[in-house]
């Protein structure tokens, strides 16, 4: 008889709003015998919201090398594996593709659930153009920050950062020095009860937030450098 390996399951989870979750998200993290997750402790508490007791392994940036093969000899005993992240789609600035590649190089099936994601939210309530963006995720927190936001000065595309809210002035200020006083957009706390989506040029979403502190992880939207695209 064949051995039949089990299925890597990449499941979107809430960034926000738990009614968010599918109905096939939790249905698969329902029926697979085990889930990695990059932080437990926050894991559970969604889990419990929807009374799923399937059993958790950690699966983070700082041990994914020695938690792979642990992931991959489950899979290869058949049993299927589903991946979350703390929230949004599995692979967005988290080390998931490596367990992804892994997986192919063995053969092993790799199955993604598409649902929630915070970079996309904040795109298509942007008002910014969504023809092309360029997704650039964090920036380094020191060194090379200009660098990389020089690289795409003169690209034709939404400019999609990441960032958290004790770097939002300094890198709102980066990016007006860098890339020219642009439209843009800070998203923050998407889809939770204190969301905001703010709309201006660099400088004045810098004026705002400098006024009112921003809490929460925040989405940086940059538009073309086009004076036809404006708020």
């Amino acid at each position: 008889m064949e051995h039949k390996n089990g299925k890597l399951y990449l499941v979107s989870t809430p960034i926000g709003n738990l009614k968010d979750i599918t109905f096939r998200a939790v249905e698969i993290l329902e029926s697979v015998t085990l889930i990695a997750a990059e932080d437990t402790r926050h894991s559970k508490v969604l889990l419990s919201h929807f009374n799923i007791t399937t059993p958790l392994i950690s699966y983070f940036e700082h041990n994914e090398f020695s938690r792979i093969p642990k992931l991959m000899d489950h899979l290869k005993g058949g049993n299927d594996l589903a991946v979350i992240t703390d929230a949004g789609t599995p692979g967005i600035s988290d080390p998931a593709y490596r367990l992804v590649r892994e997986a192919i190089a063995l053969s092993i099936t790799v199955e993604s659930l598409p649902g929630p994601s915070a970079f996309l939210a904040g795109l298509t309530s942007s008002g910014l153009p969504t023809d092309r963006f360029i997704f650039e995720g964090f920036l380094p927190p020191k060194k090379g920050r200009k660098k990389r936001m020089l690289s795409v000065e003169n690209e034709e595309a939404t400019l999609i950062y990441y960032e958290s809210p004790s770097r939002l002035l300094r890198t709102l200020k980066q990016l007006k020095e860098a890339l020219g006083d642009r439209p843009a957009v800070v998203a923050r706390e998407l889809t939770k009860l204190h969301e905001e989506i703010k709309r201006g040029t660099l400088s004045e979403l810098f004026t705002y937030f400098d006024k009112k502190k921003a809490r929460g992880e925040c989405v940086i939207l940059v538009g073309k450098n086009d004076e036809n695209v404006y708020f």
